[in-house]
């Protein structure tokens, strides 16, 4: 695996983001991302070893596209120059919440786990039942010593305590969250270490996991909406 191929690639792409030059350097994005692809590989293997519900997975089913959707956005730039995935007992989609891995030039690279997407109603309003039901259990994963030592719980919230909820509730400061994720960031000298990256991986997905089964039990019943 070669970390640096990807690094460099999405690199140029970054200082280069147009079609022409995309296309005219095609057989470069599908050398990186072959190597990304393998990177996948190892990392489910690996993830496998705590986490058997994900290795069935194929690599090349948990990538996002770098082409951009730029109808509603103001960035015009048809390219995101970021290699994506999603790991988890049912691929890249957003539930049920597993690994996920960014990597992007210019120290934007991460680790992340849990539910990142904040547009289903359905599973905000069951992971805030959830943890107004199981808070106590919810306390103890995220401030498991390990856990506290790499992640602090980010997402998007209200100001207020929605209603139907007690607002002295103990976890009401996670009840306002619509979103429960994490972030570890990583700088573009530690992805190109590849041995060293799969190491740190490994082991913040696996410090994760409890937080990421948590989520999962709470949406156990929840429904992908239909299209």
């Amino acid at each position: 695996m070669n970390t640096q191929l990807i690094i460099d690639y999405l690199s140029s792409l970054c200082m280069n983001n147009n079609r022409d030059w995309y296309h005219a350097n095609k057989d470069d994005y599908k050398r990186a991302n072959a190597e990304f692809e393998k990177l996948l590989q190892t990392l489910i293997l690996e993830i496998g070893k705590f986490d058997n519900s994900i290795l069935h997975n194929n690599p090349k089913d948990l990538t996002f596209k770098i082409v951009r959707d730029t109808r509603f956005s103001r960035d015009k730039s048809p390219y995101n120059p970021a290699f994506r995935a999603h790991i988890s007992s049912k691929g890249k989609l957003p539930v049920p919440v597993g690994y996920y891995l960014m990597i992007k030039p210019g120290n934007h690279s991460f680790l992340g786990g849990g539910l990142f997407a904040d547009m289903f109603k359905d599973a905000t309003a069951m992971i805030r039942d959830y943890i107004f039901q199981h808070g106590e259990e919810w306390e103890n994963i995220i401030h498991e010593p390990d856990f506290e030592k790499y992640f602090t719980v980010q997402g998007t919230v209200l100001k207020n305590v929605p209603a139907g909820y007690e607002k002295e509730h103990p976890q009401a400061s996670y009840l306002k969250f619509k979103s429960w994720y994490l972030e570890y960031p990583l700088k573009d000298e530690e992805v190109k270490d590849v041995e060293s990256f799969l190491e740190k991986a490994v082991e913040l997905f696996q410090i994760m996991k409890p937080f990421n089964d948590y989520l999962n039990r709470a949406l156990a019943d929840f429904q992908m909406p239909t299209r």
